[in-house]
């Protein structure tokens, strides 16, 4: 059996352009000579579509769009994610689509409802283990979580369902480490069915969500046949040898006897149940005529990208390094933002310092250098390195720049709030003033020429609150929201040995102690601990959930791990009012974590 992956990026709520992609790459899969071709998740809506669901037209014609692409397809059989309305129930389901009609569907069995999942919300979950029958051929059927189940669906189907190959159409959001826990979990799963485990997965960003791609498939003994490359549109072409051994009976029963069972969890998050062993087969048949010949492919398959194949291009695409994935996860997040919500430019303040630098890299490597306005707005606290380090890296990179003093805008801030602050001294508000200023500068930037702003605080300042409400925070994105600042530092030398030459961040930027330039000799660890520290205690407390009992049990300061805690409760107002920004971490702030903001427990 020849089977395509579309690896496409959808946009959520474009159904007619969504449903135009489906259909160039069904025909490219179609005339590669696929029997199979399976999309992603829900790609006929883009995903997630959230409250979208609670609309009845956009249901409809999300419908209209399905049964539009059904029309369109002739031999190839194409497994395509929508959403489908049933009398008062939402089903999250796949359409299998084949000689110009709709031949059946699927209904996801497992929702998610945990880290950034709210699908309970929307959805009713299906009970019955999809099968497709394909002239003889069993293919188990099944939708992301599904296939996380251990025990589920996926055994299910090879077992009771007698599946050769089982498809798993994804939308599986990407963090750091996601793939490798995929490529566990889809090996052991492919081992317990004993059958194909094919996993497509899509790519491109939604708001906070980054979709890697990286869709894979794995051969009855769970070794790896093909992998599809991450942050890339891609049509991946696999020869599955059908003849490959199952497991017999005596074999599933021992599977069964060890394995999780079906109505657990399928990770250390409570998803809830997913009886799949409680469902019946439902078998959709379609009489697919065998093809009379077909090009042979090269030993593991091509991947191709769009409908073209080449036939010295090996299948199994190689894993990037950590620094590599992330930044092109945050590359691919902040261009589908700028493009999905049509912005033709960006701007943002350049500081001189590393994390403004950063930023200038991704906005100009994600949507090119022509469209990047970097805005250097000195102050009199600002040395005269950072004031050099902004043009220098700005000219390195080949964007736009610009210098907007802000001294005589400060200076006339203070001369009309001196009476009404009389003797006290000058302090933090001296200084927001500041990033206010450039705040509303950007924004007047934005408001004249519709660029989008780009913030460029980083998550251990967003954890503990050191950023300006209404200055510095102010934007439309904030690329690097969900970085730890020892990240960044580590992105910065990655986009450096880039090139060219010597790198667009200088070192004196790189070298330099981090300050906010808002008083004279002030640095970051004024006020915070050491990032190393502080990165520590936020990843403990934030993404890990720990208390601070546990983190001072491993071996930090009580004190210190007190600060850092109040400081992080203590600003939940700021971060509910930030913008947007890519996701990269298990735990981001955003969907993943939601907090009261009226809150006395702390520890």
């Amino acid at each position: 059996m020849r089977i395509a992956l579309a690896q496409v990026n959808s946009t959520v709520g474009a159904l007619e352009a969504n449903t135009d992609l489906v259909i160039e790459q069904m025909r490219a899969a179609e005339a590669a000579g696929a029997d199979v071709v399976a999309f992603p998740e829900l790609v006929i809506s883009g995903y997630p579509p959230e409250d979208l669901l609670l609309k009845d037209h956009f249901l409809t014609k999300a419908w209209a769009s399905l049964l539009r692409v059904a029309e369109a397809n002739q031999r190839v059989c194409a497994l395509v994610g929508v959403p489908m309305a049933h009398g008062s129930a939402v089903y999250n389901a796949v359409a299998v689509l084949c000689g110009g009609r709709l031949q059946g569907t699927y209904r996801k069995i497992c929702l998610p409802n945990y880290a950034v999942f709210d699908e309970k919300r929307y959805f009713t979950p299906g009970d019955r283990t999809g099968i497709l029958d394909l002239g003889g051929t069993h293919i188990g059927l099944n939708i992301c979580e599904d296939i996380w189940e251990p025990g589920g669906p996926t055994v299910v189907a090879a077992r009771d369902g007698d599946a050769r190959v089982v498809v798993n159409l994804s939308m599986s959001p990407y963090h750091v480490g996601k793939g490798r826990e995929r490529e566990v979990m889809l090996a052991e799963r492919a081992r317990d069915a004993g059958c194909y485990v094919v996993y497509v997965n899509g790519v491109g960003g939604q708001d906070e969500l980054v979709f890697d791609g990286q869709s894979l498939v794995f051969a009855p003994d769970g070794s790896l046949v093909a992998r599809a490359r991450q942050f890339e549109e891609q049509l991946l072409l696999v020869d599955l040898d059908l003849d490959r051994a199952m497991p017999d009976a005596a074999e599933f029963d021992a599977i069964r006897a060890t394995a999780p069972s079906a109505g657990g969890s399928s990770s250390a998050q409570d998803v809830g149940r997913c009886d799949a062993a409680g469902c019946r087969l439902e078998i959709i048949t379609v009489d697919q005529p065998a093809r009379t010949s077909v090009t042979p492919l090269p030993v593991g398959g091509p991947a191709g990208s769009g409908d073209t194949v080449p036939p010295d291009e090996c299948a199994v695409a190689a894993c990037l390094s950590v620094e590599a994935e992330v930044y092109g996860a945050l590359c691919l997040g902040t261009r589908d933002y700028v493009r999905k919500n049509r912005f033709q430019q960006v701007v943002m303040g350049i500081s001189g310092g590393i994390d403004s630098a950063l930023t200038a890299c991704i906005a100009a490597d994600a949507i090119g250098k022509d469209m990047v306005n970097a805005v250097s707005m000195p102050s009199r606290y600002s040395s005269t390195g950072t004031k050099t380090d902004a043009r220098d890296t700005a000219e390195r990179l080949g964007v736009n720049f610009k210098e907007i003093p802000i001294e005589t805008i400060y200076g006339a801030y203070l001369d009309t709030l001196a009476p009404h602050f009389g003797q006290a001294q000058p302090g933090v508000t001296e200084q927001n003033i500041q990033a206010r200023i450039r705040g509303n500068i950007l924004m007047a930037l934005s408001n004249k020429f519709g660029y989008l702003v780009l913030t460029t605080g980083n998550k251990s300042e967003m954890a503990v609150g050191y950023a300006t409400l209404y200055g510095d925070m102010a934007g439309g994105f904030a690329v690097l929201k969900d970085v730890p600042k020892t990240l960044v530092y580590r992105l910065a030398a990655y986009r450096n040995s880039l090139g060219p030459a010597e790198g667009p961040i200088p070192q004196a930027t790189i070298d330099r102690a981090p300050s906010a330039e808002l008083a004279a000799d002030q640095t970051d660890q004024d006020t915070l601990p050491p990032y190393d520290l502080l990165d520590r205690i936020i990843e403990d407390y934030v993404v890990d959930d720990a208390s601070v009992d546990e983190i001072v049990a491993s071996g930090v300061d009580r004190g210190e791990v007190q600060r850092v805690v109040g400081m992080i409760d203590g600003n939940e107002y700021k971060r509910r009012q930030a913008a947007p920004g890519v996701r990269i971490t298990p735990k981001a702030f955003g969907k993943d974590r939601r907090l009261p903001i009226t809150n006395r427990y702390r520890g």
